[in-house]
């Protein structure tokens, strides 16, 4: 199954009742496992939390740290592009060359890199003087 595929796939799962926008995300490592999440509204937090940090927690969970490719997928005009907190979760488990490709259900694509997303991203580097 390609990472489009199985980002459309979980997409449909996306508990969305206050905006009705599903976006589905799903990741493959170095190793080539692939996890997915989708977007999760509550009526407290109705932006709700997002697909990509859903699939970077599975792979988490599974003890999983390296993320080799991305792909996110959404009912919109345009491909819409993670959040900022995801787009720092991204960058946590994948080098800056890695390709996020940013979609929409029509099959358009934008494939971009983490680098391009999250600029000047802070690292663990950073805290070397701590």
């Amino acid at each position: 199954m390609t990472l489009r595929q199985a980002a459309l796939d979980v997409r449909e799962n996306a508990y969305a009742p206050y905006s009705r926008f599903k976006v589905g995300a799903a990741l493959r490592t170095t190793s080539g496992e692939v996890f997915v999440g989708c977007n999760v509204e509550n009526v407290a937090y109705p932006e709700g939390t997002c697909a990509e940090a859903g699939a970077i927690a599975a792979m988490a969970a599974s003890g999983l740290r390296d993320i080799a490719e991305v792909y996110v997928v959404a009912d919109s005009p345009t491909p819409v592009a993670p959040c900022g907190g995801c787009r720092q979760k991204i960058s946590e488990f994948a080098d800056q060359g890695v390709v996020v490709t940013l979609a929409t259900t029509d099959g358009i694509e934008a494939p971009t890199t983490v680098a391009q997303l999250l600029p000047g991203a802070f690292d663990a580097s950073q805290m070397d003087r701590a």
